[in-house]
Formats: C-alpha cells, structure tokens, sequence
C-alpha cells in the first residue's frame, strides 16, 4: 500500500476548527492521520511532500458537470470525432480536480462512452481527475431541449448532448444501452428550456408513460436518475417518479414546493445558476442577442426568488458559484434588497456577506466573513466580529470561512426548530468540536 505524508501544510480539516498547521498521511485511498506536528518522521519508503504552509482541505464536489462539453456549440458536440473528443473530455477532468473539485456529479456526456471511459481511467489511477457518477448523453423528446433537428435536413437521433426518443418503447431502449456500457446514472429532459428546446422553460414536452419506462429500467439496474426540469410540471411529475437528483426548478409554484418538501429526505435541488448568469449577461456574446439575453435575465430573478422559498421548507439545494464578482452586479445585488425587503431570513456563508455588505443591509449591524475579507466588509460600514464563527443579527445571518457554516447551521436548527433536533444532526453528521448547541 502507498504512503504520503503531507508536510508543513494550512489544514482546514472540516470539522469547524479554525484552520492550524500541521501535516496529514494518507495510506493508499484513506486518510489515515491528521497530526498538529508540521513535520513528524516518516515512515520507512514513505513519499513525503512538503506543503510549504499552503492549504490542505477537503476536496470540492460539482453536482452538475458536463466533462465532455467541449467549447463549441450544441450543433458541433455530435460533430466532433471521438478521438478528439476523449482529449477533451480528459483535459477537462484534469482541470476540474487542479480547481480542487475531487467529486463530480455528471449532468450528462456528450456522447454515449464518454464519461464511462474517462471514469475507468481515472479510477485506475491512469489519468488525473475527480471521482465521477458517470452519465450518457441527456434523453429528451422531439421538439425538448437538445433537439436541434430541422424538418428539412436529414433526422439524427442524437443531434446534439442529446438522445431525441418519442412513447415508452423508444424511451427503454436508450436507457437500457447505457445500462448495459456501464453508466452510474441516466438523464432526463422532462421540461423545456430557453436553448435548444420548442417549448419553453415554463412547459413540460415529456410525457408520464416516458418517464416512467425510464426509471422502470433505472430500478432494474440500480442506476440514479437526473432530470433537467425548469417548469412546476417537471418537477412534480420527478418526484412521483423517484428521481432523486433534480436541476433547476426555476418555475416551482406552491405545489411543486409541496412536492419537494414532502421528499426533502431522498431530493436534491441542484439550480445551476451558472449558465442563468452568464446568458443573462452575455452582451452579445456566444450569439446570445440582447432580445435573449433580458429572457434569461428574467429566468435569473425568478430563479433567485424560487430558491428563497424554499430555505423555509427544508429543501435541500445544491450550492455552486463564487460571490465576488456578484459585489459589483446591481441587478443581482438589487435582488438582495428585495428579499430583505421580504422578510426573508438571509444567510452567508464566507464572502456571501460582502454581497449584503454592497447592498447596503449591513451598514451599523454586527456580522462577519472569511478572515481575508474582513476589511472589505468593514468598508460597507459594518460593526465586523472577526472572532465570531458565526452572527445571528436576526433577520441576517452571517458565517466566517467555510467550515463556520456548519456551527450556523446547526444554530438556526435550533432557533427555527429544536436544540434538540440540532444535537441530532450533529450526532448523525458527528461532528463534535465546539458545536454551537
């Protein structure tokens, strides 16, 4: 079995401890020592790499990644020769896991083997990149998202990131394809979109008796199943049907919330803004017209609006993205103030804080933020508590660096429910360094 000891490191070792020196060993696949010493002895034919005081933390896990979508258009993904394709999909594992993503969630391949391959080669060591759920291309219905043919041109089947299948039978097929070529999960189109797609974000093109023969074969093979779902439709019609990894939600009315809540214990909401922000903000980039781009910022805010309600009911959400750049976004920052205006309940994890500081909705009250950040907060006219791990100012609450968010969430636990319910989901997750309840 091989043996690192990683040396002279910053250990942000998840717990909620602030970060200390010191050094970590790791024999074969696990984690075998955490130790405050900088440089104990190594073993004997023990690697030892010295850290040289960087960071040493837990790696970070994308719940919607597409390792295989190459930047050209939807139209060229099926285009591209396999040969070159597998280069790119390799490149972009490489650069995900040097970005400190060691886990990912596929969202779907371009094609077929793509993920499956790539997965094989990262497992055994062969080539660098994060572990991987391994998807097939996204499943979609004539006319849904992915579906770029013309009535003109000849028929593909799979025009674009897609596998285009109409009724129950033709569904079975491609399901069962990626089953046999060794998939972990399968990828479902149930609503529309505002890209490659006839129908709309707000519509749902695939029908009940097509979802059901997908997740029919999915219980078969023991596969998980994802679904792309923008509309209320979508998202409901997921739930009845166990899907248990649901993108986007952007249109969820009060049913659709119901659903989600009623399921919050097997249901993952991961909304992917990401993609929302950028087309939103493309300028004429990408041949996004601004015509479109004020479509997709309209699908921001209500997205924006949509997650806020469900914090509230215990849906589980999938975060993602960096908060810094949206400091000097005034539409975004806007949103803000209109949610505070609300009587929303605001949390912040890290530099989340400086957002509300650039809103203006901390100026003379208590809060804090990463340590790296706490003069920029200061600067929005913040009484900062650089000690605190966390601030509960009432209606706003604010975290310090990462792991903090977990000593918060634990106190909000026990102020919008029980002590009691808190201490036994810090049981359950074990975490046990100075909780907060």
């Amino acid at each position: 079995m091989t043996s690192r000891l990683i040396t002279n490191a910053r250990i942000l070792d998840g717990t909620g401890r602030e970060p200390f020196a010191g050094s970590v060993r790791i024999d074969g696949p696990r984690i075998a020592e955490v130790s405050p010493a900088l440089a104990p002895a190594a073993r004997a034919g023990e690697a030892v790499i010295d850290a040289r005081g960087a960071v040493l933390m837990p790696g970070l896990i994308e719940s919607h990644a597409h390792l295989s979508f190459a930047d050209v258009g939807s139209h060229e993904l099926t285009r591209l020769p396999p040969e070159e394709h597998v280069l790119v999909t390799v490149r972009n594992a490489r650069t995900m896991l040097d970005s400190g993503y060691t886990s990912a969630v596929s969202a779907a391949a371009a094609k077929p083997r793509l993920d499956v391959v790539v997965k094989r080669e990262i497992d055994a060591g062969r080539i660098p990149g994060p572990r991987l759920l391994a998807n097939g291309p996204e499943i979609t219905v004539t006319g849904g998202l992915g579906d770029s043919n013309l009535l003109h041109l000849p028929y593909h089947e799979t025009p674009t990131f897609c596998w285009v299948v109409d009724g129950p039978d033709a569904m079975r097929r491609p399901c069962r394809l990626l089953a046999r070529e060794g998939v972990d999960l399968l990828k479902l189109n149930l609503s529309g979109d505002l890209g490659t797609s006839a129908w709309s974000s707000e519509l749902t093109p695939m029908s009940e008796a097509e979802v059901s023969a997908a997740t029919e074969v999915a219980r078969a093979r023991g596969l998980r199943v994802c679904a792309h779902c923008r509309s209320g439709d979508a998202v409901r019609m997921a739930v009845r049907h166990g899907i248990e990894i649901i993108y986007h939600a952007n249109y969820c009315d009060e049913a659709a919330l119901d659903a989600l809540e009623a399921a919050r214990d097997r249901v993952f909401v991961a909304p992917a803004l990401g993609i929302t922000y950028n087309l939103a903000h493309a300028n004429g980039e990408w041949g996004v017209t601004p015509e479109r781009a004020r479509a997709f910022e309209r699908e921001l805010a209500v997205s924006v609006e949509t997650i806020g309600r469900m914090r509230p009911r215990g849906i589980r959400v999938l975060p993602g993205g960096d908060s810094r750049p949206l400091v000097a976004d005034d539409a975004f920052v806007q949103r803000m103030r209109d949610l505070a205006g609300r009587g929303t309940l605001m949390t912040s994890v890290c530099t989340g804080a400086l957002v509300y500081g650039a809103a203006g909705l901390l100026a003379g009250r208590p809060a804090t933020t990463h340590w790296s950040a706490l003069d920029r907060l200061a600067a929005y006219g913040v009484e900062v508590d650089g000690d605190a791990r966390f601030v509960d100012d009432g209606e706003i609450v604010t975290a310090a660096g990462v792991s903090a968010g977990i000593d918060m969430a634990l106190h909000l636990v026990a102020r919008l429910e029980s002590p009691e319910r808190a201490r036994s989901i810090r049981r359950y997750i074990q975490y046990d360094p100075q909780p907060p309840v």
